[in-house]
């Protein structure tokens, strides 16, 4: 699935997962606590995914090969 959609995709899982977490976190003195780790690790977890998805979908420099002929690399 190497197109925008996985991107989109993954963003609605982890939206899920965060209302998930907001809900049925449990009760009581630490509760802000846990809802809190939760959601940052989602997202911190899908902000990676997403910069290293895109990173390699449109590299900021191009790969070169090293083992073509100068006479044969097409223009």
């Amino acid at each position: 699935m190497a197109n925008g959609w996985s991107l989109v995709i993954g963003l609605i899982i982890i939206v899920a997962a965060s209302v998930a977490a907001w809900f049925l976190s449990p009760k009581g003195e630490n509760q802000t606590l846990f809802r809190s780790t939760l959601i940052l690790t989602f997202v911190s977890c899908y902000l990676m995914w997403a910069i290293v998805f895109l990173s390699q979908w449109h590299p900021l420099i191009a790969p070169k090969r090293a083992d073509i002929r100068p006479d044969r690399v097409p223009n």
